[in-house]
């Protein structure tokens, strides 16, 4: 059957010589004048034209792309052309209320002891005299262990079960290049082993389908933990989410994109719709700009914990989110009583506490950020700094109780690998029990999520 094509007349085609005022080029003019005439067609003909498409696609089964179906095809390349990093927004429908994961990845390799130790230590006190901590100052833990005081802002969460640390966390696996390492931790695995798939990606995948800001890295690009096929969105800001082009042209061209891709029966649909409502709520928030809690302030890499609560306190459904934050290589002049690392752990423990305490107990309820870095350091230290090391620490801030304070399996620093500290308690099985917590997933589905790693769950919630 031949389809009819109807174009008004009050309609521009895309070789009128005004066509070039709908747009600032004649890709962008052409996709607005489609759009006016697809609209305007749809006004009379809408059920005519949805009923020839269904007669031709039943003429024409088996014969692989129909007409329409190319269209589609066609539009949604131009459409991808003209507003690129729009179109990469997929998602199909509201995330379910599960909570929120934020990964805090520490750039260079921080030196966990120098965050939390166990208190007057021999092995400490003889290798690294300059950097134990002292105990007249330390926030007491629990088993022996004592945490710098730069971490006093989380101190009321750390009373209140909140706020817990697991030491000795590493894999055979990583070695001291941090380029490898950072890949294996963001991985999952080596990347034979997972086949090039961030575990955030996976873990996303197994959460299911959400809105377009269910995974996002706060920075001007993902990282490795987010590459794959999640649709993850890479945010400096929440206003960085915009369609490209002139201020002028902006909302004809996300007005257009609706319009073409509405009622086409085809899977571009979903996703277009997702990324309409996701822009729609980013310039939404935007324009209204943020006012923290009362008595909240961000500074530092607070800053990006600012945008996360932006966007949770705004409705957006995150369910991952990750946060970047480097200069953790400290070879010299750590200083980790007063100095350098003690102040970007305050840093740290200042941005987190605002952000408990901005989205408040009902939303905090259901978040939890982790914080790991690549590895840990030498036990011994170097004369002003420490060198690359194994077993690091992990950090977790949740509104959902802890087991404890320290977490996980310690059996002292009597015996070390290599002046390192032991791996005790393996990065990923401790990875994987927090995001099995914090979502409710069963042993094989967080398997799943590092492929061929052995999990051994750790107990992370009370």
């Amino acid at each position: 059957m031949e389809k009819q094509t109807v174009r008004p007349s009050n309609s521009l085609h895309p070789e009128c010589p005004d066509l070039l005022r709908l747009g600032p080029n004649r890709l962008e003019a052409a996709l607005r004048a489609e759009a006016i005439a697809v609209r305007e067609e749809q006004k009379g003909v809408r059920d005519q034209y949805l009923e020839l498409a269904r007669q031709e696609d039943e003429q024409e089964e088996g014969k692989g792309v129909t007409r329409r179906r190319f269209f589609v095809g066609a539009a949604a390349t131009a459409t991808a052309l003209a507003t690129s990093q729009f179109l990469t927004t997929q998602a199909s429908f509201a995330a379910a209320p599960t909570g929120t994961l934020i990964h805090v990845f520490l750039y260079g390799g921080a030196d966990a002891l120098s965050l939390f130790a166990p208190m007057n230590d021999a092995t400490l006190q003889r290798v690294r005299p300059s950097f134990t901590l002292p105990e007249n100052t330390s926030i007491p833990l629990e088993r022996g262990f004592g945490l710098n005081e730069s971490f006093a802002p989380l101190k009321k969460y750390l009373d209140a079960g909140q706020l817990a640390l697991i030491p000795a966390v590493s894999d055979r696996r990583l070695d001291r290049s941090h380029f490898a390492a950072t890949d294996i931790c963001q991985l999952g695995g080596l990347p034979a082993e997972t086949g090039g798939m961030g575990w955030l990606t996976n873990l996303a995948d197994k959460l299911g389908p959400g809105t377009a800001f269910r995974a996002i890295g706060i920075g001007s690009t993902l990282p490795r933990s987010l590459v794959g096929g999640s649709g993850a969105l890479a945010l400096s800001n929440v206003g960085a989410l915009n369609v490209n082009g002139d201020g002028k042209f902006k909302q004809p061209t996300v007005d257009a994109i609706k319009t073409l891709f509405t009622g086409v029966n085809h899977p571009i649909e979903s996703p277009v719709r997702a990324g309409i409502d996701a822009l729609t709520l980013a310039q939404k928030l935007a324009q209204e700009g943020y006012m923290p809690a009362n008595g909240v302030r961000y500074t530092g890499v607070g800053n990006a914990f600012k945008e996360l609560a932006q966007l949770i306190k705004g409705g957006a459904n995150v369910r991952i989110a990750t946060i970047g934050m480097g200069g953790w290589d400290t070879h010299q002049n750590q200083g980790t009583r007063g100095g350098y690392v003690a102040r970007r752990f305050g840093e740290l423990a200042a941005g987190m506490a605002a952000f408990f305490d901005d989205l408040g107990p009902d939303l905090a309820a259901n978040v939890t950020v982790m914080v790991s870095s690549e590895f840990g350091r030498r036990v011994a230290e170097n004369g002003g700094g420490t060198d690359h090391g194994h077993g690091g620490g992990v950090v977790i801030l949740s509104g959902k109780k802890l087991a404890g304070k320290v977490l996980g399996t310690w059996n002292g620093l009597g015996t070390l690998t290599n002046g390192d500290v032991p791996e005790m308690n393996n990065m990923f099985s401790v990875f994987g029990s927090v995001a099995q917590g914090r979502f409710g997933l069963t042993d094989a589905e967080v398997g799943r999520i590092f492929p061929r790693q052995t999990y051994t769950p750790v107990k992370i919630y009370a």
